[in-house]
């Protein structure tokens, strides 16, 4: 049945629309985005559809194809953040933020099911935000701007939720274009959409799920950002984004604290990957990218010390089998890697990585081709 069906079998009604917002994998650019830092996703096939009508009474209500349980019914004017609603603080927390903004969202009747993998670091709840952002600016006419809808799902994360991640995810969900990766400036959210046909070019970007699920509300993520921002207070600038790449050395210098020093080291020298990456891309110098991914992950694994024995596993196996590049992508913690591989050699390199796996008593991964898709759309 489709998501439209199943709506009407729950409410009892058709819905007024069916709507789609993609999850994402991040080429470059890891725990810069609440730094201003600079980042590059790409939207992938994988999407949330939300099938939405308007109430007028204030009552939401939600429920999700993916999750055992029946239909959630909250009060809109209860809305309150940290309020315990387990998966539904994704759709409520959207709801909460347009009201919030001053927006008149009077109710809504929302079901929803997703493609978008859990716990594998692909953004599976930027998508469940945004599409339900979506779908109500269009219903109710808000008349937001893309990068709005993405801050105003990022609010819902931060705020509602409680997981104080930055914009990146939300941006590439809502702002994405087919074929194309999101270079985006997380400063100003300013974006361009850069030519990513990896085909055209004999390359494949595969993604490898490593089963592993991660949980970004576990602190882990939050006790990065307080020291990236601690260490900004140290060197006298308002975010990382200031201090200079060629001036890391002289920085670094500056700090006591060692964790916080690797912190720091990891965002400059990681913002500096993606302008890299972004030059090499402008040239293009594909395969040269590969070796910029793989740097990038050393610097998660040592410097910001978010990798696991299966991420540092998917690289090296992968990297040994002929991959041209390679790193953990998203939060870490778990989740997955990508790797830059030549087009011929991605099904020899996907079965040196669930050989090693095997070996080492890990769950077999899961591989897939990350090809760039669209960002939110209406169906």
């Amino acid at each position: 049945m489709s998501v439209a069906g199943e709506f009407a079998a729950l409410y009892g009604a058709r819905p007024e629309g069916v709507w789609a917002a993609p999850g994402r994998v991040n080429l470059i650019g890891e725990y810069t985005d609440f730094n201003d830092g600079f980042v590059m996703p790409l939207a992938l096939p994988h999407t949330a559809v939300a099938a939405v009508s308007r109430r007028t009474d204030g009552v939401l209500r939600v429920h999700s194809a993916d999750v055992d349980g029946g239909v959630v019914q909250l009060d809109v004017d209860s809305l309150e953040p940290r309020s315990g609603t387990g998966w539904a603080a994704y759709p409520a927390g959207v709801v909460w933020a347009l009201r919030e903004a001053g927006h008149p969202v009077t109710g809504a009747d929302v079901h929803l099911a997703s493609t978008v993998p859990t716990g594998a670091g692909l953004s599976s709840s930027a998508a469940l935000e945004v599409v339900t952002a979506l779908a109500l600016d269009d219903l109710f006419g808000l008349g937001l701007s893309r990068p709005e809808i993405a801050v105003l799902a990022q609010r819902a994360e931060n705020a509602f939720v409680g997981v104080p991640c930055g914009v990146m995810d939300q941006m590439a969900s809502a702002c994405a274009a087919e074929g194309h990766a999101l270079f985006l400036d997380t400063r100003d959210l300013s974006y361009r959409q850069v030519p990513f046909d990896l085909a055209a070019r004999g390359l494949r970007l595969l993604v490898v799920d490593t089963r592993v699920k991660h949980a970004l509300g576990d602190g882990a993520y939050a006790e990065r950002r307080a020291g990236c921002e601690a260490g900004a207070r140290a060197l006298g600038v308002r975010t990382l984004r200031e201090v200079d790449a060629a001036r890391l050395s002289d920085a670094l210098a500056r700090l006591s604290d060692e964790t916080v020093r690797r912190y720091v080291r990891h965002v400059v020298s990681d913002n500096h990957r993606v302008e890299r990456t972004i030059a090499l891309l402008d040239a293009g110098e594909v395969r040269a990218v590969g070796p910029v991914l793989t740097e990038g992950h050393v610097s998660l694994r040592d410097d910001l010390r978010v990798s696991s024995p299966e991420l540092d596993l998917a690289v090296e196996a992968a990297n040994a089998a002929g991959a041209l590049g390679a790193r953990m992508t998203g939060g870490g913690f778990g989740g997955s890697a990508i790797v830059l591989v030549e087009e011929a050699a991605a099904e020899a390199v996907s079965a040196a990585v669930g050989k090693a796996f095997a070996e080492a008593g890990f769950t077999v991964p899961g591989v897939f081709a990350a090809i760039p898709a669209a960002g939110a759309r209406r169906l």
